[in-house]
């Protein structure tokens, strides 16, 4: 599987973003998906997850109730909606897809990474 962020941008705080994700490979469909973030000099973080169906979703506490995690099976895409963005988003966003099909917020259960997108949030 081969993923490719797209979306970060430049944007100020209170403004809204959406990430997508475009996944090459035919296990698209049966692979849960996670978005991490990585800010400047900090490790990367969990922000939200969604299992193969779409039919679950988990957040990060930090983005609960401001992002929507969705997906797109017909399309092999991923999407981060983030609205109310603060500059504490600022980050590095990778799109990540795992072999199993549930919900996980650890890095080391997913199996593929993006090569990230710059979301930058100013105040």
């Amino acid at each position: 599987v081969q993923l490719a962020e797209s979306g970060g941008g430049l944007v100020q705080a209170g403004g809204s973003l959406r990430l997508s994700c475009a996944a090459s490979g035919r296990t698209f469909s049966s692979s849960a998906m996670g978005w991490f973030r990585q800010p400047p000099g900090k490790e990367r973080r969990f922000v939200a997850a969604i299992d193969w169906s779409g039919g679950s979703t988990l957040y990060a506490d930090s983005v609960k109730g401001r992002s929507t995690i969705s997906r797109d099976n017909a399309k092999n895409t991923v999407y981060l909606q983030m609205n109310s963005l603060k500059p504490e988003d600022t980050a590095v966003y990778y799109c990540a897809a795992r072999s199993g099909r549930g919900l996980q917020s650890s890095s080391g259960m997913y199996d593929y990474w993006g090569q990230g997108t710059q979301v930058t949030v100013s105040s």
